[in-house]
């Protein structure tokens, strides 16, 4: 295999996701605790009432707090809060999120 060919083949884009849905609704979550249950849905590409059960899965798994205010609801993250990983139990929220926050804007500073 030639260079080119490597090239052409990390510019490709991978059939999979590396995070599940509520990986990703949880780092939206993170970035933007005011996002609608219509945006995550939007940017997730899966339906509303799909969207609207993986929130719910959060805040009963305890990864995140959600609040009423006025009409909307408002997110919190639990950052303390462990990966359910059965060969790594001492990694939290935080290390992803500060990881993926770097990745995604190096020169901003890790969520809180």
């Amino acid at each position: 295999m030639d260079s080119d060919e490597v090239v052409s083949g990390l510019r490709t884009v991978p059939e999979f996701r590396f995070l599940t849905n509520h990986g990703n609704a949880l780092l939206l979550i993170a970035r933007d605790p005011r996002i609608r249950i219509r945006d995550i849905a939007a940017l997730l590409d899966i339906p509303e009432r799909a969207a609207q059960r993986i929130v719910a899965d959060l805040v009963k798994a305890g990864y995140i707090d959600s609040e009423r205010q006025g009409r909307r609801n408002v997110y919190s993250v639990r950052a303390d809060r462990p990966f359910n990983l059965p060969f790594q139990r001492d990694i939290d929220i935080n290390a992803l999120l500060g990881i993926l926050a770097h990745i995604t804007d190096p020169g901003g500073s890790s969520p809180d």
